[in-house]
């Protein structure tokens, strides 16, 4: 299944909540959510109880969103969580953590992570010194990520750090906004990410 491409506020109503799939939007109170609270079409104010098969696949579908990353992408990311030794959930999140356009986006470059997308893939975004255009790459702790001098005057980029007086910057990032770097200086624990995601959910779905 390719990425989804479409009217992204239509998927924050039809979970019912924020995904931050559209920054100064939502921070301005303005988005679709805010207004309709309820699904999308003419049977959104209809109320029924979602079978526990529904209730996992729509956490997966979140996760999906949040993150903007296809099904083929996800279900990788979670055979190698699966993998490693430890809770499978809070690795499946740690792992979506340290991509760099969700890197990009935590360090306050980009107001939503599809904007922090764009920025790697058209090669804004410099790691460890060098021009990555991958947004799936793995961050290692340690590692520096900075947008690339002819970038720093970027509108949406200035934009996207006077935002962050607003929305603060996560505590495992340190970043300098005046020289538009940052170094991810550890692995977050799972109770710091602030998520509207129940990865229990996507682990016992795809156990079956």
């Amino acid at each position: 299944m390719a990425r989804y491409r479409g009217p992204v506020e239509k998927i924050e109503r039809r979970f019912g909540v924020s995904l931050f799939l559209k920054g100064e939007r939502r921070l301005a109170g303005k988005s679709s959510l805010e207004k309709r609270h309820y699904g999308p079409g003419q049977h959104g104010q209809r109320r029924s109880k979602p079978s526990d098969y529904a209730l996992q696949l729509h956490e997966k579908q979140k996760a999906k969103m949040l993150y903007g990353i296809s099904e083929r992408q996800f279900r990788n990311i979670f055979k190698e969580a699966n993998r490693l030794e430890g809770n499978t959930g809070e690795l499946l999140v740690s792992l979506l953590e340290r991509r760099l356009d969700n890197i990009v986006y935590r360090m306050g470059f980009a107001t939503t992570r599809r904007f922090a997308r764009q920025l790697v893939t058209h090669g804004h975004v410099l790691l460890d010194g060098k021009k990555i255009n991958i947004p799936s790459v793995t961050v290692k702790p340690g590692a520096k990520v900075e947008i690339r001098e002819k970038s720093k005057n970027n509108t949406q980029i200035k934009r996207a750090i006077e935002l962050t007086h607003q929305t603060g910057i996560v505590e495992w990032v340190d970043v300098d906004q005046e020289k538009v770097f940052g170094i991810f200086t550890r692995l977050p624990e799972r109770s710091e990410v602030l998520i509207p995601i129940e990865e229990r959910l996507i682990v016992e779905l795809y156990s079956k």
